[in-house]
């Protein structure tokens, strides 16, 4: 496993911090252990996890508050959460998604599990984090392409003030320079107006490419979650 992956263990029970800090550095992960809300809330300043595991019932700041708290703040909103708790209630579980927490695990827990959640949990981060990306990249390959276009359109201008002023100069006097001349800026002209087809044609493929994909903030608003449920099935 990738030792970027920084996770953040929150639980005030020291036997189970001890427990996650030692498995998931054995396997590679960089770990950091925080005993209550408050302390978490400093160590996701500091250590800026990919992933937090979560107990739920703490001093000083439940794990409710503190998800509360980073999913109002839009510099963490995104760092996903994996909630551990004692409290089987479905209405726990539900208040528990609503607030923001991403997966949510009842205690006593088998360690493979939460491992295997770890692991689905990374990976939809890194998919929304490509996903960002590419349509970072998107943006930017449109804006350029609508900024060459408005250049296009004023170099055509150009060229029919160029092309008006040649004939005016050149009229008087026919010969074949000046026919050379027109053909020269006819064929500017061709140019131009052919890059302009093409961008214009690059441009409606990526509207028919967006709208023809889910795109990050899609994913966002629908609020997905690929590992939310129980492993045994009930809800």
């Amino acid at each position: 496993m990738n030792a970027r992956n920084k996770i953040l263990i929150v639980d005030d029970d020291p036997v189970s911090l001890n427990f996650f800090q030692l498995m998931l550095s054995k396997l590679g992960y960089a770990v950091e252990e925080a005993a209550d809300g408050l302390d978490a809330l400093e160590k996701v300043r500091s250590f800026r996890p990919d992933l937090i595991l979560l107990d739920n019932i703490m001093p000083k700041m439940s794990g409710w508050e503190l998800t509360t708290k980073l999913k109002e703040d839009g510099e963490y909103r995104n760092i996903p959460i994996i909630m551990f708790s004692a409290l089987d209630d479905v209405k726990d579980k539900v208040a528990g998604f609503e607030l923001g927490v991403d997966d949510y695990i009842t205690k006593p827990f088998n360690f493979s599990e939460v491992l295997a959640r770890i692991k689905a949990m990374l990976r939809t981060r890194e998919l929304f984090a490509q996903i960002a990306a590419r349509e970072s990249r998107l943006g930017l390959a449109e804006d350029m392409s609508r900024d060459m276009r408005r250049n296009l359109s004023d170099l055509t201008a150009a060229i029919d003030e160029l092309e008006e002023e040649l004939e005016a100069l050149l009229s008087a006097a026919p010969s074949e320079s000046a026919d050379g001349a027109r053909a020269c800026a006819k064929r500017i002209r061709a140019l131009a107006e052919d890059l302009d087809a093409r961008l214009g044609k690059t441009l409606v493929e990526w509207e028919d490419l967006k709208k023809n994909e889910i795109g990050l903030s899609a994913l966002e608003s629908e609020n997905l979650n690929f590992s939310g449920e129980e492993s045994d099935g009930n809800v």
